[in-house]
């Protein structure tokens, strides 16, 4: 029996298929990536070719994305607005888990706003200190609103990929301290475990899925030594051992990258680890098969006598 994968989510599939390469590496990223980061994997006159074409924006030092943003802003002058929720996000510099063709914007709450397919209007009253630059919500509310309204992996996404980018902890904290309401324990709950370790989105949901299983506590970019190597993989249970990599085919594209990546995970095996390798499509788009095998190994790793030494 093949995969079964919801419609939504395979037309979204079938969006990131039809991209050229160096932008459906920058949307897997989360809409955002280095110059570096694409050239290394693309080669540089496909990065150069997306950018000419207006595929890819340049940001800010170094920094590409996909062209929505100029569009949301265009959507939220439009409406008289500010950009909210997911396109705050994005216009902070954050990563999200899959960049779409909605914009997300707040207007108070008395305001009337023409229905659009491609507008998700929100009602609130922000505080003058909710905005920033008059277009888009504070780095606070940005976060307040993804945490208490996404599904766990969007928010965990969205939290890591603040801290990555340089938003102290200490205000993700305040954030989870401060919250009352519907949607508390979501935000208490990314908060709790945002890292910004995280390389990226693909990396942050499937550290998502593993916070459901029972018996498993992977942590991000973990170093582990071993006889042979030093490595640092995506996700890591140091007690059971068990390592997680978020395989993305654009880092594993050529036979060099191929045969280093099978020989450090043959040299982790002999070392007496688990290497567990989930594709991105898997990660994404099936959470049950995701978690069932990590449930599965989760358990099967309680039964093993724990090494010592």
């Amino acid at each position: 029996m093949g995969l079964w994968i919801p419609e939504a989510a395979r037309r979204r599939m079938d969006h990131s298929a039809a991209m050229t390469p160096a932008v459906r590496l920058v949307w897997q990223q989360g809409g955002f990536a280095t110059r570096a980061q694409v050239v290394a994997v693309t080669g540089r006159a496909e990065f150069d070719g997306a950018v000419r074409r207006g595929e890819l924006h340049w940001i800010s030092h170094g920094r590409y994305g996909l062209p929505t943003l100029g569009r949301d802003v265009v959507v939220a002058h439009g409406v008289r607005g500010v950009l909210s929720h997911q396109s705050a996000a994005m216009w902070h510099g954050w990563a999200v888990k899959a960049p779409g063709s909605i914009t997300h914007v707040t207007v108070p709450r008395r305001r009337r706003v023409a229905a659009s397919p491609h507008l998700a209007p929100h009602f609130t009253d922000l505080e003058p200190s909710e905005v920033v630059s008059g277009i888009c919500t504070s780095v606070s509310r940005t976060l307040l609103d993804c945490l208490r309204t996404l599904p766990p992996d969007e928010a965990l996404a969205i939290a890591d990929s603040a801290l990555r980018d340089g938003v102290p902890k200490a205000v993700l904290d305040d954030v989870a301290a401060a919250v009352r309401g519907p949607g508390r324990p979501a935000v208490l709950r990314a908060a709790e475990h945002a890292d910004g370790r995280a390389a990226n989105p693909f990396e942050s949901c499937l550290r998502s899925i593993a916070l459901e299983v029972r018996g498993l506590d992977v942590r991000p970019q973990v170093e582990v030594r071993g006889p042979r190597q030093t490595v640092r993989p995506d996700l890591v249970d140091v007690r059971r051992r068990v390592i997680l990599e978020a395989d993305s085919f654009g880092w594993h594209g050529d036979r060099a990258a191929l045969r280093r990546d099978a020989r450090r995970y043959n040299l982790l095996v002999v070392d007496g680890w688990l290497v567990l390798r989930f594709a991105w499509e898997d990660v994404m788009f099936d959470r049950d098969y995701v978690r069932d095998v990590l449930q599965r190994v989760a358990d099967a790793r309680a039964r093993v006598p724990r090494r010592t030494g």
